[in-house]
């Protein structure tokens, strides 16, 4: 059972879940956490997995819209369901989002995993230099690096002629999990409550294009950064040079907090590190909003 009511009408005509304290601290962020591919907003919820319940228990507002074509969100167009197109519209919905959630908080933060977190920091760059009416104040990503393999752009190529795909589970969970010890087996049964089909748009575009947009991306974002990867993270190619590439990346953003997470897979919040990754980002977001104060 999930912590936080799922609302088929959370901001911008997304469907998704929320958490907001009746009362907020001085300094505190609004936190938006964008999910990634095959798993709707549910991700962020997962009981003995929640970002939503850990946020909760720090008195932190977060949003976790379900991402177009996921829950309730109308699926876009084709072309609108790359990572730079959810991108664009996503930044459309956070003015509704600003105006609905935002009175009493410094200010925005995402937080991305996988697709979602290319997609929070195509927003990031999307929203540099003043082009946007609502602050953002940092950006915290999980589960993306610099390069896939080269394999996957065919394998995702052949995937059936359907405006949706789902991975069968247990194709699934050893993808999305690392080694035995890293996490509670549980968890496993716990987090399909989070599974969904994926747009293929979404799936075919992350190992066809990012590759080549990344850096001209991570270069262009101007808020601090929190990265933090997957050392078993068998969806990208992995090293500790990969992790040190993302970083220079940044090349623009004041403060870059970047390392590799040993012995964990893709998936990290559902791992036993899953606890400190969400406290890091949740920590991170109050840092942000305490120096934009």
């Amino acid at each position: 059972m999930s912590t936080s009511p799922w609302q088929p009408s959370l901001f911008g005509g997304l469907s998704g879940r929320h958490q907001c304290p009746p009362e907020l601290q001085p300094r505190t962020p609004l936190v938006i956490a964008i999910h990634g591919g095959t798993y709707t907003s549910a991700y962020f919820d997962v009981p003995g997995a929640s970002l939503l319940a850990r946020a909760r228990a720090n008195r932190i507002p977060v949003l976790a819209p379900d991402r177009p074509g996921y829950g309730d969100s109308p699926m876009r167009a084709a072309g609108e369901m790359t990572i730079k197109g959810q991108a664009r519209h996503l930044i459309g919905t956070l003015r509704d989002a600003w105006s609905r959630h935002g009175e009493g908080t410094a200010g925005i933060v995402l937080i991305g995993h996988s697709i979602g977190g290319a997609i929070a920091a195509t927003m990031a760059a999307e929203m540099a230099g003043g082009s946007s009416d609502v602050p953002l104040l940092g950006l915290a990503v999980s589960g993306i690096c610099m390069r896939t393999p080269p394999e996957h752009k065919e394998q995702w190529a052949q995937l059936p002629d359907t405006p949706t795909v789902e991975i069968p589970p247990p194709v699934k969970d050893f993808v999305m999990f690392g080694p035995q010890g890293s996490f509670d087996p549980k968890m496993v049964d716990a987090s399909r409550a989070a599974n969904t089909a994926a747009p293929k748009a979404e799936l075919v575009d992350i190992v066809s294009t990012w590759q080549d947009q990344a850096p001209e991306v991570l270069g262009r974002i101007e808020v601090p950064v929190h990265y933090r990867q997957a050392e078993v993270d068998h969806l990208w190619i992995m090293s500790a040079d990969e992790v040190e590439a993302f970083r220079r990346a940044l090349k623009r953003s004041p403060r870059v907090d970047a390392a590799m997470v040993r012995g964990v897979g893709h998936c990290m919040d559902f791992h036993h590190v899953g606890r400190a990754l969400q406290l890091q980002q949740l920590g991170f977001a109050l840092e942000c909003a305490s120096a934009a104060a």
